[in-house]
C-alpha cells in the first residue's frame, strides 16, 4: 500500500503538471470506485473545471479544482498516472480525467480497494474519513507527551498503535518497522511498557524518517511516466522493512520476522531487544 512518502510523491510530480488545466471529460469504467455521489454525477460535475491544485493529508490526495474537490485514497494497489492519452493504457484503468492540454489523468488500480468522493468546496466532510485522521508526521503537536497520552495506557503491540491512522496520519506497515528499528524499539512491545524516553526518542524519529523517505523517493516526471507510477519506491534505501535473514545494517546480526497484529514486521532482535515484560 502507498504510505505517506509515497503519496507525497504522486502529489510533487503531478500537481506542477495539472495546475490551470481544465477537466475537459470524466469516464468511469468501474462506478463502484466512486464511493460518493453516483459515477454519472462524479463526471457532469466536473466537466469543464478548472485544476487549481492538489494536497495530501495522510494518505490521502485531494484535488482541488474551482468548482469541487475530489478525494482520493489509493488504499492497496492505485495508481495515479498523468499520460499522453495516446500511451496505451494500464489494464485495470478505471477513471479517466481528459485534460485540456491533450493528455489523461489516470487512475489504475488492480484490487479496486481505491475510491474517490467529490464534494463541494465548502462542502462538510462525512464521508471519506479525512477528518478522523490524526496529527501529521511534521506537526509540531507530535511530541512525546502526545504519543505517551495517545497509548501510554494501550495493551496492543506498539507497532499496531503506530499504523493508528487517528493518532498520526500516513505510516503504515513499511515505515512503522523502519522507525521502530531507528528508535530501537521491539515492535511486539506493548506500548504501556514504554518509558519517557522511549516516548521522546519516537517522537524525534518520526518526522526524521518520514522526511528521509520522502527526500528518497524523489523522482522526475519523466521517470514516474517512463515506470507506470509504480517503480519509484524507496527499496534501496530500506533498512529492516523487506529484510528478513539479511544482516542487520547496524550490528549485523541476521534480521527476523514476526507477525505482530496480522502484519508481517522486520527487526533486529540485537539492536531491538525483547524488554522484559509479562505479555
Amino acid at each position: 500500500m502507498p504510505e505517506l512518502p509515497e503519496v507525497e510523491t504522486i502529489r510533487r510530480v503531478i500537481e506542477p503538471q495539472i495546475q490551470g488545466l481544465v477537466i475537459t471529460r470524466v469516464t468511469v469504467a468501474r462506478p463502484e470506485v466512486v464511493a460518493y455521489p453516483d459515477a454519472d454525477e462524479f463526471c457532469r460535475r466536473l466537466t469543464g473545471a478548472v485544476i487549481d491544485g492538489m494536497v495530501r493529508r495522510g494518505k490521502f490526495l485531494t484535488i482541488l479544482t474551482d468548482k469541487e474537490r475530489i478525494i482520493l485514497h489509493l488504499r492497496m494497489t492505485g495508481c495515479l498516472l498523468l499520460a499522453p492519452a495516446e500511451l496505451l493504457q494500464e489494464k485495470h484503468t478505471h477513471v479517466i480525467f481528459g485534460l485540456s492540454d491533450g493528455r489523461e489523468l489516470r487512475f489504475s488500480d488492480m484490487r479496486r480497494f481505491g475510491r474517490f468522493w467529490l464534494l463541494g468546496k465548502d462542502e462538510d466532510d462525512t464521508y471519506s474519513g479525512i477528518g478522523k485522521l490524526g496529527v501529521e508526521p511534521f506537526d509540531e503537536a507530535l511530541t512525546a507527551q502526545y504519543l505517551s497520552v495517545r497509548f501510554g495506557k494501550c495493551k496492543k503491540a506498539i507497532k499496531v498503535c503506530l499504523l493508528d491512522q487517528r493518532v498520526v496520519a500516513g505510516i503504515g506497515n513499511i515505515y512503522s518497522d523502519e522507525i521502530l528499528f531507528t528508535a530501537g524499539i521491539y515492535p511486539a512491545r506493548p506500548a504501556n511498557t514504554l518509558n519517557p524516553g522511549e516516548w521522546k526518542r519516537l517522537a524525534a524519529v518520526i518526522p526524521d524518517r518520514i522526511s528521509y523517505y520522502i527526500e528518497t523517493n524523489s523522482i522526475t516526471a519523466e521517470e514516474y511516466l517512463k515506470t507506470g507510477g509504480k517503480e519509484y519506491r524507496n527499496t534501496p534505501f530500506l533498512q529492516v522493512y523487506g529484510h528478513e535473514g539479511d544482516p542487520c545494517p547496524a550490528c549485523g546480526n541476521i534480521l527476523c520476522r514476526e507477525v505482530i497484529g496480522g502484519r508481517g514486521s522486520v527487526f533486529c532482535p540485537v539492536c531491538q531487544k525483547e524488554e522484559d515484560y509479562i505479555r
